[in-house]
């Protein structure tokens, strides 16, 4: 690893935040490999019916959504510090919420506070832009990759949560939630020691950047955000029903999580070298070699319905979304000035959580009302990746196809 005293000086303050946004990633991160575990499954037994198990997840994502651009608003004007902290406090709001809903056995209740924690979803979508801030064009996509690497922590911690809490008491999956409140306490003290200066409000006629739609005539910028919406949105698809598929197979609530746990430890791991290999290879390369992981997912859970089947899927799901979004992330955040930051970042997680949205919301209706067997269920939801890679895949074409900018 390079010695921070050979860094640039921007570096090595870049250096230092990425320490603390991969703390971050693994404390207040860990809480949402736990909500995709028991949330679906606490619909399961909270709604009158099967079809709308998934709508907390998708709750969520729609909350994640909405806050995009009013946090990215935030931090953009009161710094990254205040935007992460809203986050944080959000999170532990809507655990509670959640909570009180499962006391209750209040299903509307339950989908509210689920609103509430998609606030924290957004929050921690920044921490990736938030490395990027202070490094140099050479250290970003590696201060980008090893934020992402935090997640690694985080799949471990989350899924062990869920096994010791989600039976602990006589409501299930209560503990489960009181231990994510917990955990958004807790990561609140961390962004005490993160060193991103308040972005400096503009002076009277300096630059403004583009407005957001010619911001998404960009194509570079275009095309990332169609890749960054697949790749996350079909990762969402899979990973939101991937519990009640295992559950509904046959196997226990902590073979689920061992499932997930396996996606999430290979969502996060390649990222130790995902940033090396967009710097040699280029992110457009990358971004196609995780839809084509992506696509290998989708054969691997077609060919059965096995333990070692889900395993499989689920562990391709995780790598190719990690290739796929932090290209996608990397690309974006070379394609635009830093006085539009705040504009294309908002905006682009606007359009992604709103893509993870609509997939979470169709993984429920695709899993168990469609077909007559959690097996039929299971396939459709795969099947229903192969449009989209289609089109993702089509926009990398194309963008390299056209002439090249000088």
């Amino acid at each position: 690893m390079t010695d921070a005293s050979a860094l640039p000086a921007s570096d090595a303050r870049a250096r230092r935040n990425v320490i603390v946004l991969v703390a971050a990633q693994a404390i207040l991160g860990s809480q949402l490999s736990m909500v995709f575990i028991v949330a679906g499954l606490s619909g399961q037994t909270l709604a009158s019916n099967p079809c709308w198990a998934t709508l907390p997840i998708t709750m969520a994502v729609t909350g994640s959504m909405l806050s995009a651009t009013p946090l990215s608003a935030i931090m953009q004007r009161f710094g990254r510090r205040v935007g992460f902290l809203v986050g944080a406090l959000a999170g532990a709001l809507g655990a509670a919420v959640c909570a009180v809903a499962l006391m209750q056995g209040s299903f509307a209740l339950f989908l509210a506070g689920s609103l509430l924690t998609g606030t924290y979803m957004s929050a921690q979508g920044f921490y990736r832009f938030a490395a990027a801030d202070t490094a140099s064009e050479t250290f970003r996509p590696k201060a980008i990759s090893w934020v992402m690497a935090g997640g690694l922590l985080s799949a471990v911690i989350g899924p062990q949560v869920v096994k010791l809490t989600a039976e602990a008491m006589v409501v299930p999956f209560l503990g489960t939630y009181l231990a994510a409140i917990l955990l958004n306490l807790c990561g609140v003290a961390l962004f005490a020691f993160l060193d991103i200066p308040r972005p400096t409000p503009p002076a009277a006629g300096s630059p403004r950047g583009r407005s957001r739609l010619e911001l998404l005539r960009e194509p570079r910028i275009a095309v990332a955000v169609i890749c960054a919406t697949v790749a996350y949105a079909l990762m969402n698809l899979v990973m939101t029903s991937s519990p009640l598929a295992v559950v509904g197979c046959g196997f226990a609530t902590s073979d689920a999580a061992n499932v997930v746990t396996a996606h999430v430890l290979a969502m996060y791991g390649p990222s130790f070298f995902t940033g090396h290999v967009i710097a040699r290879f280029g992110a457009e390369k990358v971004m196609a070699l995780g839809l084509a992981i992506l696509a290998g997912s989708g054969a691997v859970a077609l060919s059965g319905v096995e333990l070692g089947h889900f395993f499989g899927a689920l562990v391709l799901l995780g790598v190719g979304w990690n290739f796929g979004f932090i290209g996608a992330t990397a690309l974006l955040a070379s394609a635009h000035a830093p006085e539009e930051r705040g504009r294309i970042q908002g905006l682009n997680d606007l359009i992604v959580f709103g893509g993870v949205a609509m997939a979470s919301l169709a993984s429920g209706g695709l899993m168990n009302c469609s077909g007559g067997s959690v097996e039929a269920g299971w396939q459709a939801v795969n099947l229903a990746m192969l449009p989209f890679l289609v089109a993702a895949g089509g926009a990398l074409i194309w963008l390299a196809l056209r002439p090249k900018e000088a």
